[in-house]
């Protein structure tokens, strides 16, 4: 009998898990967008975006390779990232001309725009539905990274031996990061079917 109350305890407050899942994305959303109006996070985004084919396009320089000091060709965009806590002027400088921070503005603007949709399912299921869709498409987007980006893998640097850890599928912490937003994707999936559900059948709200 105990267990009986419990469940249906537990059903009645169905309601409010799934609004604290909305506010919990909202908050990630809209931490993480608010980020994307200053430098050091646009430059962080820089690898995904040179390297996605939905997304280089917005960068003017993401197909450059140049010799680096090693002698090695690679991407122009890895020479001129500032470290996080870090300021370079000629880093900067390469970033604007890119259009690397122009992008991360209007990213992070349509990322809290998302998250504030996403949370309004609280009292509108419409605009929380459509909020839930895109927050899935969006998570997809950025799983999609770790098939283009390298970044996402830890790289061969050697040492004094060979590295035994590189490569598919050691994650670096890039690739951590966005290995993480397979949750946020489910996340929205299960946030939009629950918006549906209460356009479709009020009554059961």
């Amino acid at each position: 009998m105990k267990n009986n109350r419990l469940y249906h305890q537990l059903l009645h407050w169905d309601t409010y898990f799934f609004n604290f899942l909305r506010i919990s994305i909202f908050i990630v959303m809209a931490w993480i967008g608010g980020l994307k109006a200053f430098h050091y996070e646009a430059d962080g985004i820089v690898p995904f975006v040179a390297n996605s084919p939905l997304m280089s396009f917005f960068y003017k320089n993401a197909d450059n390779k140049v010799i680096n000091e090693d002698q090695k060709l690679v991407a122009e965009y890895t020479l001129y990232k500032n470290p996080e806590g870090k300021v370079i002027q000629k880093n900067i400088s390469w970033n604007e001309e890119n259009g690397t921070y122009t992008f991360s503005y209007v990213l992070g603007t349509m990322i809290v725009v998302i998250g504030f949709l996403l949370l309004s399912g609280i009292w509108f299921p419409k605009i929380g539905a459509v909020g839930g869709a895109l927050t899935f498409l969006m998570s997809l987007v950025t799983l999609s990274f770790l098939i283009t980006t390298p970044e996402v893998y830890v790289p061969n640097l050697g040492g004094d031996y060979a590295t035994p850890q590189y490569g598919f599928p050691y994650l670096s912490g890039a690739g951590r990061l966005v290995l993480k937003d397979t949750i946020m994707m489910a996340g929205g999936l299960v946030l939009f079917s629950d918006s549906l559900k209460k356009v479709l059948r009020p009554s059961d709200q």
